[in-house]
């Protein structure tokens, strides 16, 4: 089999270009753009892992891939995007239907939170001399065993829906925060913001957790100091 990885050069795809055998990286760098229909005849593969991500047009990459017609499609999404209705978790919840409703033969792996998006996060909010901090819980995973998971997935047989892959510990966004600051020897107050409306809601009833999928070995912490 041949594998081709949208968003290869990315965070998250180049771990599983890093562990797929001859997979061949492509992104709008190497001249593959899937908003545009630009380059799309380099997607032409037995097998497609599909990281390459967008806020605004990701059921549009998710058809411009599905058009290519691989054997096999290998998405990544998002736990809880059935749940919290972030407009970005409601593209990815639309992305699946359309994978599932094409034809093509798919696995669609849901996980959670990057460390590193929790890092991105902190960064910003560090910068203020009272941290911001969401009033909810994370589940942070690393997106190296997440990449691996996917490399694993592709070179199986299609599944359908995985199994949800989570991080090995959930913690209050402070406690995270917490460890931020720590390892980067800043020192802010933490402010909890609480924030009306439905997605903050279903933040707080967990609906971006995965407890009984606590599957990721990497801690925060370890991430941070590693």
């Amino acid at each position: 089999m041949n594998f081709v990885v949208t968003g290869g050069s990315g965070a998250l795809g180049r771990h599983v270009v890093a562990a797929l055998p001859g997979a061949r990286p492509v992104s709008r760098s190497s001249g593959t753009d899937l908003v545009r229909g630009t380059g799309l005849g380099a997607l032409r593969a037995d097998v497609v892992v599909h990281c390459a991500t967008s806020f605004r047009h990701e059921v549009r990459m998710a058809r411009a891939v599905l058009d290519s017609r691989p054997s096999h499609l290998v998405y990544i999404s998002i736990v809880g995007c059935n749940e919290v209705p972030l407009p970005y978790y409601r593209q990815k919840l639309a992305a699946e239907r359309l994978i599932i409703d094409s034809g093509v033969p798919y696995t669609i792996l849901r996980a959670t939170q990057f460390h590193s998006l929790l890092c991105k996060m902190f960064e910003s909010a560090s910068k203020l001399p009272w941290m911001p901090v969401p009033g909810f819980r994370f589940q942070p995973v690393d997106e190296a065993e997440v990449g691996l998971e996917l490399a694993a997935l592709a070179q199986a047989p299609p599944a359908g829906k995985a199994p949800e892959m989570g991080g090995p510990e959930i913690r209050e966004a402070a406690d995270f925060a917490r460890m931020y600051l720590a390892a980067k020897g800043k020192h802010r107050r933490l402010v909890e913001l609480k924030v009306p409306g439905a997605t903050y809601r279903a933040y707080r009833a967990g609906g971006n957790l995965t407890p009984d999928r606590a599957v990721g070995q990497r801690t925060f912490s370890a991430y941070l100091n590693g």
